[in-house]
């Protein structure tokens, strides 16, 4: 079986770390933990120091892209496996995520989870992420925004850079598939935080989708640019 490392980007997770890394330990194997405190106010760093092998502590907010560069790029493993800091119990679901992969079914398996219990929004940024996706790879997304993927190292060290903020994942599943890499869906019953229907979340998902334009945008340019100059 490949080397497993786990890359967990955290910001300000001081009350769900403990309960991720603590299901990640006792009830999923992997050879290596490594958690990203991306400039945490809240001592999320000194609390996953229980739990991982590594805790990479940034000195300011970089965002998810950068947390998650950072985190690939100490692992050990073949396979990285991406998880965000509040799932919880429910990490320890991420088994379901990573046989794909080590059975070398696809090159990048993606989680999609089950339906919020509370539905938050109008969808325009998920929205977005699928059709944007669907027109630059033709790939039928069902969890374009899932941050919960299993990805050989082979394919983080092919791709290289990791785009920012929330248009990372975006970025990823078209740099991934506009590669050759297969790329899978899997159902994993994971749970996090839902983002809700106050100013904070309506704020929330705004960012989210410009960061996402912003992703689809560029993507849209480097696939021009190539066709162009190959």
């Amino acid at each position: 079986m490949k080397k497993v490392s786990v890359v967990i980007p955290a910001y300000n997770e001081a009350d769900a770390i403990g309960a991720t890394l603590r299901a990640i330990r006792e009830r999923f194997f992997c050879d290596e933990l490594i958690v990203v405190d991306d400039g945490s106010k809240d001592g999320t760093g000194e609390l996953a120091k229980k739990w991982a092998d590594l805790v990479i502590q940034l000195p300011g907010n970089r965002g998810k892209g950068a947390a998650l560069q950072t985190g690939w790029q100490h692992a050990k493993g073949e396979v990285v496996l991406f998880l965000d800091g509040d799932l919880r119990e429910s990490a320890a679901e991420a088994a379901h995520l990573l046989l794909p992969v080590q059975e070398d079914a696809c090159d990048m398996a993606v989680a999609v989870l089950p339906p919020p219990k509370t539905k938050g929004g109008m969808g325009l940024a998920k929205g977005l992420a699928h059709h944007g996706i669907r027109m630059l790879t033709g790939f039928e997304t069902l969890a374009p925004l899932s941050g919960q993927r299993a990805v050989r190292k082979e394919v983080l060290d092919q791709l290289g850079k990791l785009d920012k903020g929330f248009g990372v994942e975006v970025g990823l599943t078209v740099d991934a598939l506009r590669a050759g890499y297969r790329v899978m869906e899997v159902p994993v019953r994971f749970s996090h935080r839902e983002t809700g229907n106050d100013m904070a979340g309506f704020c929330h998902r705004g960012k989210e989708f410009i960061a996402i334009s912003r992703t689809l945008c560029r993507k849209w340019w480097e696939g021009h640019a190539w066709a162009r100059n190959g």
